[in-house]
């Protein structure tokens, strides 16, 4: 095994972008995914939408932030995803 390969990082993994919808866990949040697909056989379009348990150290997200994932090795049981970037929700005031 060359020294060299096995130091350079590698970028491989899917990355999806999402809502969090939930941050109650410690140095976790719950993310959903929508995907817009279209069905094989009716041939119309509809939207999919999955929810992922990613790795927030610090629990610095919060509910509504816009945020981009990545595929990892896994974290724990359900954790798989690691945040890339963020972008905070809007506040709102009335």
């Amino acid at each position: 095994m060359n020294s060299s390969t096995a130091t350079q990082p590698t970028n491989s993994g899917r990355t999806m972008q999402g809502v969090v919808v939930k941050t109650a866990m410690k140095d976790s949040a719950t993310i959903l995914v929508e995907r817009y697909v279209k069905h094989p056989k009716y041939k119309k379009y509809h939207t999919i939408s999955k929810k992922f348990i990613v790795h927030d150290p610090g629990n610095s997200l919060g509910v509504g932030d816009k945020v981009v994932v990545k595929e990892v090795r896994p974290i724990s049981k359900r954790k798989r995803h690691i945040i890339v970037s963020r972008e905070k929700a809007p506040v709102v005031e009335e």
